[in-house]
């Protein structure tokens, strides 16, 4: 007869076995960073940790990281060493710094920088989770956390990507300050309401739009790990938030509106704004045959990731040429640029996706995929382009959408997230750009500007350049250095 006391017994005894090690291993991993710290105290050294997996990735996250890593080698002597966590193992250290300085037209000391190189990037893969993803890129950040921590034990730890899982591992086991810059909430109250909405998405599949069974336990999976993840975000002592729309999810999530601050993230905006269009900036409507010198560029620009809605884009032309009215001539002329960076196997097959699309809405005369470009190159796109579109739902902040205006370009951006509350102002006599929702919604926004008179596109563009300059490196870097000083002090 199976005794169910026995395997009571087993199961008692294995857990506490199980509480024992995990105990045993905390203490001597707190005792192992107490001994690095005393001797870090003897150098009079403190160690500054960054969290970045993806730091060669080339995107506004990224301008985020290596503006920050500079106003602190700025701010701080050789007494503050930093050092970046990141999982690009096929990439040395003088490669990542020059693509930093090439793509940012950053200047960086290397000689006070590090690298922390991690094995374990793919665990926070979206790719590695089919099915709840969110938990299961959560769970793979606290492995890469752990693997993190034993590599180097720092005495400020700084989330630059959003890994909030982390925060417990750096502030309970490391005993580490913990400071983060938070681009995007992990969940939000709007994904909810997707999801009760039963509104199809990238991050809502249609079988559980349509399956109320499904939706009901979607609303009850997001419940649960808000709550969690509130907890986890409690644990850092500085919090930064890119925007107002993410403040506003972030204090209601984690709750702790002391230790919240908004920084906007770094903007290369003196040097857009001094740039001079090498194209034609109005069509007029008029017949010409188009030619070089007749393009009319519209500049997307962003990387290559589902969130960015580039298939709205595509859309977006494809109801632009029916709004055109036949008008041939003027639809010969426009040309969407669509330049973007590449992190892995799966942006490049994303790449591949939208060209397909392209084809299956003719466009592929009038539709160009860039990938990687170089600053300089990316400084030519925005002297050539006229409209600056970008379709991201709930952008949390839209750094390509300020260097876009800060260039001179006439911005169309989804009306939503951080261009709609921080950046975009559509009132009259205030203007500075469009906001627009679906595909008809964008293409009659690109519409009216090529029909505006060249004088309102002229207001337009001089009143985007006059509102960016709070977006500025400088002010980002002022701004960063006052929420991290009470953990750097």
């Amino acid at each position: 007869m199976f005794c169910w006391c026995s395997l009571v017994y087993v199961l008692f005894f294995f857990a506490s076995f199980v509480a024992i090690g995990l105990l045993t291993v905390s203490i001597l991993l707190r005792q192992l960073i107490k001994y690095q710290r005393r001797k870090r105290c003897e150098e009079n050294v403190k160690h500054v940790a960054f969290f970045h997996p993806y730091c060669n990735a080339g995107g506004g996250g990224e301008r985020v990281l290596w503006c920050a890593v500079r106003a602190l080698q700025n701010r701080y002597d050789d007494g503050v060493r930093l050092y970046v966590y990141t999982g690009d193992v096929d990439a040395t250290a003088s490669e990542i710094l020059a693509k930093a300085e090439r793509n940012f037209n950053l200047n960086l000391n290397a000689d006070r920088i590090s690298f922390v190189y991690l094995r374990k990037r793919r665990w926070v893969e979206a790719a590695c989770y089919p099915h709840f993803t969110l938990l299961g890129q959560s769970i793979g950040s606290i492995v890469l956390g752990f693997e993190a921590l034993l590599k180097l034990q720092p005495d400020v730890f700084i989330d630059t990507m959003g890994y909030a899982f982390t925060y417990p591992i750096f502030a309970f086991f490391g005993g580490c300050k913990i400071g983060c810059y938070t681009h995007y909430p992990t969940i939000s109250t709007d994904m909810l309401r997707r999801v009760q909405s039963h509104t199809q998405s990238y991050n809502n599949r249609g079988y559980v739009a349509k399956n109320p069974f499904a939706t009901w336990l979607k609303i009850v999976y997001y419940r649960v790990f808000s709550r969690i993840y509130g907890w986890v975000g409690r644990c850092a002592d500085t919090i930064m938030v890119n925007s107002s729309w993410t403040e506003n999810h972030i204090v209601s999530l984690w709750d702790v509106p002391y230790k919240t601050h908004r920084v906007y993230p770094p903007c290369e905006v003196s040097k857009l704004k001094q740039l001079e269009p090498t194209r034609s900036v109005e069509s007029n409507g008029d017949d010409q045959q188009p030619g070089d010198d007749e393009r009319i560029i519209i500049l997307s620009v962003g990387q290559y990731r589902p969130e960015k809605d580039h298939p709205l884009q595509l859309q977006a032309m494809y109801e632009l040429r029916t709004l055109l009215n036949n008008d041939e001539a003027l639809w010969n002329r426009l040309r969407l640029l669509i330049v973007g960076s590449c992190r892995d196997e799966e942006d490049r097959e994303r790449v591949k996706n939208m060209q397909d699309l392209a084809k299956h809405l003719s466009l592929e005369n009038s539709v160009e995929f860039r990938v990687n470009v170089p600053y300089e190159q990316l400084l030519d796109c925005y002297r050539q382009a006229t409209i600056g579109l970008h379709c991201m739902w709930n952008e949390h902040f839209g750094i390509s959408v300020v260097d876009c205006m800060a260039a001179g370009l006439i911005m169309v951006a989804n009306r939503s997230g951080g261009p709609l509350m921080d950046i975009i102002e559509t009132s009259e006599g205030s203007q500075n750009g469009y906001l627009a929702f679906d595909a008809y919604d964008y293409a009659r926004c690109i519409a009216t500007i090529l029909y505006n008179t060249p004088q309102y596109n002229a207001k337009l563009r001089e009143a985007a350049r006059a509102s960016v300059e709070r977006f500025s490196e400088k002010e980002f870097e002022n701004g960063f250095l006052r929420a991290i000083s009470p953990i750097m002090d």
